[in-house]
């Protein structure tokens, strides 16, 4: 018989899940609960190219983990609930308690409940979907999987902000930085790639949500989201790294709370904001038209790019041996990784293979490789990422270590 694992990622009022075989790892459906606590919610599965979509009155997620449950039993992608031997949950914040994944137990799921003030949009769902699978699933070893764990290595001078320092003492005030299950996929890959375990490296997660991350040594030196995700690049409906005072000016300038004013800095800014559209593929069709602000919204982001990657070619001194372009911008706008890569091509003495990058995407035959050429002082490849293995690596490995006996290590810092 062979053993399924399932990978799940809880928003505050959806479910989306992944079914494996493993060792394999290969995808035997996927599936998304929407809508959680509200009259028109629905569920979609996908499996050999077919699409089961329903209606149904879902007002938990414990609902939605049944019915889940009832969907791999009724279609024959599992026998039986004993065929699920781990379960591997994507948590946002994992603050300064997990430099790892770990097993969930009360300490570990008490832990998350206590950085859900740094996670307030993301840790109740997650808390949801751990808890209606731990009780609907007693046996099974539970993994959190954490955003932030990969970037605990950072050293206290890039992750300390220059505020009183009782507010990290007393209240976790910080940089913790997030993509991290991407950012450890990428160098990882790299490590193999340039048979380096000390590989340096400017990783660029490049997608709605965007963070790019500097890499020293084969381990994160520094990153560019902080206390929150919505630090750093300018993103989708994210604005990304601003003056401060700007909360409390429009607080009084618009009559707006502070939780009116942060609620637009992440769901109606970033490119939302400035041009109205934050799908990058609607922008790249609008600028080919001549639509002024959306080419004046792209610049903006192209530029919040390029400054990070400037800030972290200085942090490793200029020896690089990639920068990584990776998440659905990344990999699929041709145009914007060539205007990147031009930009910095002069400094950083790199060259740009114009063929290679135009033929590289996920909507194309090729979609990883190198963009520049064989003269340049480091290379710029195109990656994909795959958060989802991660998720599933670790929880294989730590439900595996669980059934041999071992001990498992929690590390803290």
């Amino acid at each position: 018989m062979k053993e399924k694992y399932l990978v799940i990622n809880a928003g505050s009022s959806s479910l989306k899940f992944s079914l494996y075989d493993m060792p394999e790892a290969n995808e035997i459906v996927n599936g998304y609960v929407e809508k959680i606590g509200k009259e028109d919610s629905f569920y979609t599965l996908k499996f050999n190219d077919k699409k089961i979509e329903k209606s149904a009155r879902i007002n938990t997620h414990t609902d939605a983990v049944q019915i889940m449950l009832k969907e791999l039993l009724s279609n024959n992608f599992i026998n039986s609930i004993d065929e699920i031997k781990g379960i591997g949950h994507r948590v946002l914040h994992g603050g300064e308690f997990y430099s790892e994944s770990t097993l969930i137990d009360d300490e570990v799921l008490n832990n998350i409940k206590s950085l859900t003030k740094l996670g307030p949009l993301h840790h109740p769902g997650e808390v949801a979907g751990i808890e209606s699978m731990m009780e609907l699933l007693p046996g099974v070893p539970q993994v959190a999987v954490f955003d932030t764990a990969f970037h605990q290595t950072m050293p206290a001078d890039n992750y300390l902000y220059a505020v009183p320092y009782d507010w990290y003492e007393e209240n976790g005030v910080r940089k913790y930085g997030f993509h991290g299950t991407s950012h450890k996929y990428i160098t990882e890959f790299m490590k193999n790639h340039y048979r380096n375990p000390n590989v340096n490296l400017i990783v660029c997660h490049i997608g709605s949500g965007a963070s790019i991350s500097c890499i020293k040594d084969g381990k994160c030196y520094d990153t560019t989201m902080g206390l929150t995700p919505l630090d750093g690049l300018v993103m989708g409906t994210r604005s990304g790294a601003i003056d401060p005072s700007i909360v409390e000016y429009i607080c009084k300038e618009r009559n707006m709370t502070v939780q009116e004013v942060t609620n637009a800095l992440n769901k109606e800014s970033g490119l939302l904001g400035v041009c109205g559209y934050n799908d990058f593929r609607d922008l790249e069709e609008l600028a080919a038209k001549g639509n002024k602000k959306v080419k004046m919204a792209i610049n903006v982001f192209k530029n919040s790019i390029i400054k990070y990657i400037a800030q972290y070619y200085f942090e490793l001194e200029g020896k690089v041996d990639a920068i990584v372009f990776t998440a659905g911008v990344g990999e699929n706008a041709i145009d914007l990784r060539a205007d990147i890569v031009n930009s910095i091509s002069n400094v950083m003495s790199i060259t740009l293979n114009k063929e290679a990058n135009d033929n590289i995407a996920k909507f194309k035959d090729i979609q990883s490789g190198i963009i520049t050429t064989p003269n340049s002082k480091c290379d710029v490849i195109v990656m994909p990422t795959n958060e989802e293995y991660m998720i599933l690596k670790d929880t294989l490995d730590i439900s595996k270590s669980l059934e041999d006996g071992k001990q498992l290590k929690k590390v803290r810092r």
